[in-house]
Formats: C-alpha cells, structure tokens, sequence
C-alpha cells in the first residue's frame, strides 16, 4: 500500500521521538548529525532497536522470537517491494531509496538479533567477531552510505571502530547478560585464564577473571585506535560524531578498569558530565 509524504513525514517524527526516548550511552541523533539527515538515522534506528526488543525483551520462548523475527523479516522484504504494513516500513523504504542504502545491511542485523536468540556462548574470539560482523558493522557501513561514502578501505576502519562498540558494550553488560545465560567472553580465552561459567554466576571478581576481562579490554582498544584511521576521511560534523562516541567506548574501558575489573558486580556508565567533556575532546582529535 502506498502512502503519502504526510504519512511519511509523521513516521519519521514517531522514530526521531522514538530514538530520543531509547538512547543508551550516546544520543543517536545528537547535534553533530546534519539536519537532512536526522530523521533517516531515527528510523534505522528504530527499525534496529525494534528488533532487538523481539530478540530480548518481555517473556516470549526462544521460538516465538524467532517466528517474531521472521515476521519482522517478512515486513521488511515487503516494503522493499513497495507493500507496507504501517507508515513506519514506508518511511524506512523511503530512507532506504532516498540515500541508496544497502538492504543487505539489514537482513545482517536481523541475522545477529536471530542469533543472540538461539546462541548464548562463544568458543572463541573469532565466532564473537562473526557476530559483530552481523550485530554492529553494517550500523557503521549505513552511517556511512547516509555521507554518501562507498570505500571498502573506510568501510573496514568503521568494521573495526563498530565491533570495539561491540564488545565494549559486552563487558559493560557483563552482569546483565549472564542473568540472561549469555556469555559473550570466548570460551577458549575463559579456559586459557582458568575461568569458569560459575565465576559470573557467583559475581566473583577474582584474580583470573580481572586478567580475563584485562585481556579484553586492551585487545578493544586496538580496535579502537586501529578504527580512527576512518575519522581524518569524514567530513567535520560526522568527523566530530565518530570521534565523540569513540570517544565514549574507550571512557567505559577506562570505567571498567577503574572498577577494578568488577562488572560482574557494577554496570559501568556514562555521566552527563562525561558526554559535555567527551564532547570538547571530540573537536581535538
């Protein structure tokens, strides 16, 4: 079904209200983000975040996620055609075709959402990067579509910053995922620094697991710095965006190691002030 540019432009204000009302660590449209381009980086945010709640919000079985997420696929793949099951699938096909948007970039976040549904643990840190290829990467490679920039050497410098996002965010969550089951530490370098599932279960911050999680972190950090080779190719405002929450993901590996490693027991966060400071810093890089 067709619709309208009034229908359109109000589902693009409901996914600008809606990404302001979801934020975690960062604005996802904060000031940096040129105005034309607000309201498409809303609505692939809600396309996103709607679908990580299928994935991991309420009571549903694993399976009724999975038949939810399918669903959500199909929706998706109908708007691709032009049908549309409400104004929000038009306004997202509308961004879509408006800014050239690669639809594969989609169909991977909904791999990874079907993914943490069916997979709580990692064997190693090379199925972890397999799945922050499908859960974080194809974010970074659409923010750079919405600039208008298709370069395979600057799609892999955003790869890295995205997947460093990743598992920052992992071991932020550390002690919320593990009431979930999920463990997103591989389980190989857990058995390499004699570390067991019952260490998180029992919130014992130990002398293995602070080694484990120390590994991680510097490992992320390389990631980060490795992925800021992109921020001298942006133009300034996105420039100033990605160096902003870069900026935030390595100020929560600095919170994690001020905790002395205890995120089995404390969720490391961002305060206002931190954002204001990060935000100054932003300018100098």
């Amino acid at each position: 079904m067709q619709k309208n540019i009034n229908e359109i432009e109000t589902a693009y204000k409901n996914a600008s209200i809606y990404a302001a009302n979801h934020y975690e660590n960062f604005p996802v449209v904060s000031i940096f983000i040129p105005k034309r381009l607000r309201k498409h980086i809303a609505v692939i945010y809600q396309f996103a975040r709607m679908a990580d709640d299928i994935a991991d919000e309420g009571n549903n079985t694993a399976s009724e996620r999975i038949k939810k997420l399918n669903s959500f696929e199909i929706d998706f793949a109908e708007s691709l055609k032009n049908n549309f099951k409400n104004d929000f699938w038009a306004a997202l096909k509308n961004t879509i075709d408006e800014k050239n948007l690669t639809p594969k970039y989609f169909y991977d976040l909904l791999k990874a959402f079907k993914q943490d549904v069916d997979i709580k643990k990692y064997a190693s840190y090379n199925d972890v990067l397999n799945y922050c290829r499908y859960s974080a990467n194809p974010v970074g490679r659409l923010i750079l579509e919405l600039f208008e920039i298709r370069d395979e050497k600057l799609n892999k410098y955003s790869d890295n910053i995205c997947t460093a996002l990743q598992l920052t965010n992992f071991y932020q969550d550390i002690s919320i995922d593990i009431k979930k089951g999920r463990i997103y530490i591989p389980l190989d370098e857990m058995k390499k620094f004699d570390v067991d599932e019952n260490v998180f279960v029992q919130k014992d911050n130990n002398v293995n697991f602070k080694e484990l999680l120390r590994y991680q972190v510097e490992r992320t950090r390389v990631l980060f710095t490795e992925g800021k080779k992109l921020i001298q190719f942006l133009p300034l405002r996105l420039r100033f965006e990605i160096s902003w929450t870069v900026l935030g993901g390595e100020k929560i590996l600095e919170k994690i190691e001020n905790l002395d490693f205890n995120v089995l027991n404390y969720r490391p966060k961002l305060k206002k002030t931190d954002y204001i400071i990060l935000m100054l810093k932003s300018f100098l890089i």
